[in-house]
């Protein structure tokens, strides 16, 4: 159970030019015009075919506003949200006046009260979508971020701890450093699974404690485990989900070196291109491909469900089989870490 005296997370501005983020604006602006053609007709659902024919003046408000609010984004992101609210609902309602008032001047049939209707009911859509966000933000993202959080951190399986601890003792004679420092990689990869669950932490972390959990195994595997880094043009201060990392390659070392008696090869990749951070991971296929796949697959649709309270539709995850190995790649938007960053509100 989600403890409820946890402070909220400070609500903020969607990020505008999150791809999510625009076209819930336009299907929600879309059903609120058709709503309200059908509730002021006499004609009922009957008019929406006729709806295409007049509907331009509002089509082109509106993606003349998405597209003011995608220049103005990163300058409204550093309004307070009172101060964003007024900000976003003013530019709103200036759009819809401008546009009524041309379009209609075009045609000779423009009127002051015209346009001021027009401002008002872009007002009250505007109001509508932003508390849609609000109530998303604050109701619905963080718990269920939480959740899955939670979830993932509950995944860290018994016997992972029972070999560490096994590989240490096996350590303790004969090297106790070596042991010393795998205690100390064991003490800093349960410090995060079991800390205050975060949003976003940097890719550097994730990265430090990927390469902990590996040294363990690798010690208890030996050259059984082969593992390549291609980091060298990674962005290190580029804001990742927590616990992205490690739980992939678990289940590379599960199921593609574990089963395997000569061992097998994991393979991670990191890097950016066009402004995306681009993250791959391979591993070997045993002769129990299906089973690998299927013990895949919970912690693929965790960190897929995260990925999509972070960043919307921008994430992608994907699953294939290539040359004989299983490779999962993900792909997420480059932002740079703020802590205190909210994972429900992608890009705020």
């Amino acid at each position: 159970m989600i403890d409820s005296g946890r402070p909220q997370p400070q609500i903020t501005l969607p990020d505008f030019r999150n791809l999510g983020v625009m076209l819930r604006i336009l299907v929600i602006a879309e059903v609120a015009n058709l709503g309200s053609l059908v509730a002021h007709s006499p004609e009922g659902f009957f008019v929406l075919p006729e709806a295409a024919n007049w509907g331009f003046i509002f089509e082109a408000a509106v993606l003349a506003t998405v597209l003011a609010l995608f220049v103005l984004s990163p300058w409204l992101a550093k309004a307070p949200y009172p101060r964003g609210v007024v900000l976003v609902t003013g530019l709103v309602s200036l759009v819809a006046a401008g546009f009524d008032v041309g379009m209609r001047t075009l045609v000779g049939a423009g009127s002051p009260e015209s346009a001021v209707k027009a401002a008002v009911l872009a007002a009250l859509l505007a109001g509508l979508i932003l508390g849609y966000f609000n109530w998303r933000q604050r109701v619905l993202s963080p718990a269920l971020a939480e959740a899955r959080l939670m979830a993932l951190q509950s995944r860290i399986r018994p016997h992972f701890l029972f070999n560490s601890i096994n590989t240490v003792l096996s350590l303790v004679r004969q090297d106790a450093r070596q042991a010393e420092a795998v205690l100390l990689d064991i003490s800093d990869l349960f410090r995060v699974l079991l800390a205050e669950p975060r949003s976003l932490v940097p890719l550097a972390d994730e990265i430090r404690l990927a390469r902990s959990y590996l040294e363990i195994e690798q010690l208890r595997l030996a050259e059984r485990l082969r593992v390549k880094w291609d980091c060298a043009g990674a962005p290190l201060d580029a804001s990742v989900p927590i616990l992205l990392l490690q739980p992939l390659l678990e289940n590379a070392v599960r199921h593609g070196v574990e089963p395997a008696a000569a061992g097998g090869d994991v393979l991670v990749s990191i890097g950016a291109r066009d402004r995306m951070l681009c993250i791959e991971v391979r591993n070997s296929i045993h002769d129990s491909a299906a089973e690998a796949s299927a013990g895949n697959r919970i912690a693929l649709a965790n960190i897929r469900e995260r990925l999509d309270l972070h960043f919307d539709s921008e994430a992608q995850l994907r699953t294939f089989e290539k040359d004989a190995q299983f490779v999962v790649r993900v792909r997420l938007p480059l932002t740079e870490c703020h802590p205190g960053r909210s994972p429900s509100n992608p890009g705020a």
